[in-house]
């Protein structure tokens, strides 16, 4: 079987951000078919990557933030050979959606999140929010949208919805969970080291409590009314377990198996209430 070609989107209106992501993966696909595709004007995150889908020549596409590395030399082969049995791939999801905030969702969430945090500038910030398979959990709902994956003809198929998410927010909720319910086979890679530089919660501020995110969440609240009641976002409600990283090479050492497992049913223990 011909090895599959590749199309990576990133929307990103910094040269350096594009500069840095853009090299990270063609050393990541060194030998591997694939474009890359800038968009640096887009109106909307759903705008450019619509724009960016309709140039792709891949099989697969990605779609990527300007400020993600993954830390798998592996990565291209990995998921060239997972997309042979999945339409959509992320890294963070829910496999039940509960409130536009897709990590509000408790014990449904799945695969882990490792940010940058201003607070801690020494450190990385680890949050893994469990696994109940590995090394992908499947029956997701909703993704995080630092990066995803899917068939070409399923990204064409669903699109963005540039109309309704005509910003920053829940694109990614939009996109993944109109996947869902279309019966598409979504899962979350639970084994593939990665850091996400950027952050919607740094020091006192919360994306998700802003006025225009709160916005974009009524939309899709309306938008989906039908199919799923939404509740209001409520901090408490996203459990995980967290913990400090002193460099990449650690994180690396950290990302396994056994320490999923062990966070997945501490999770579960402290979502029922269960004393540790």
């Amino acid at each position: 079987m011909n090895a599959p070609f590749f199309s990576i989107i990133v929307c990103s209106i910094d040269p350096w951000n594009f500069a840095q992501v853009s090299t990270h993966y063609e050393r990541l696909f060194n030998g591997v078919p694939h474009e890359i595709i800038g968009i640096h004007d887009a109106r909307s995150l759903a705008e450019g990557y619509n724009r960016g889908l309709k140039r792709a020549r891949g099989d697969i596409i990605i779609f990527s933030h300007d400020d993600v590395t993954f830390l798998d030399t592996q990565f291209a082969q990995k998921i060239g050979a997972r997309m042979q049995s999945w339409d959509i791939l992320g890294f963070a999801g829910a496999s039940h959606l509960i409130s536009p905030v897709w990590f509000a969702a408790r014990e449904h969430l799945n695969g882990a999140v490792c940010h940058w945090s201003d607070r801690h500038p020494n450190y990385l910030y680890l949050n893994i929010y469990g696994a109940r398979d590995w090394p992908i959990t499947g029956s997701i709902e909703v993704l995080d949208g630092l990066c995803m994956i899917a068939r070409h003809e399923v990204a064409t198929a669903i699109g963005f919805d540039p109309g309704t998410f005509d910003g920053w927010h829940l694109y990614d909720c939009d996109f993944s969970f109109a996947a869902s319910l279309a019966g598409h086979k979504i899962g979350v890679c639970c084994d593939i080291p990665y850091i996400h530089a950027s952050t919607s919660v740094q020091g006192k501020k919360n994306v998700f409590l802003s006025d225009d995110y709160q916005k974009y969440a009524g939309r899709f609240s309306m938008k989906y009314v039908h199919q799923r009641k939404m509740q209001p976002f409520d901090q408490q409600s996203a459990i995980g377990t967290a913990c400090f990283v002193s460099d990449h090479k650690n994180l690396s050492k950290l990302w396994t198996e056994d320490v999923f497992r062990r966070a997945t049913l501490s999770i579960a223990r402290r979502s029922s209430g269960d004393v540790l």
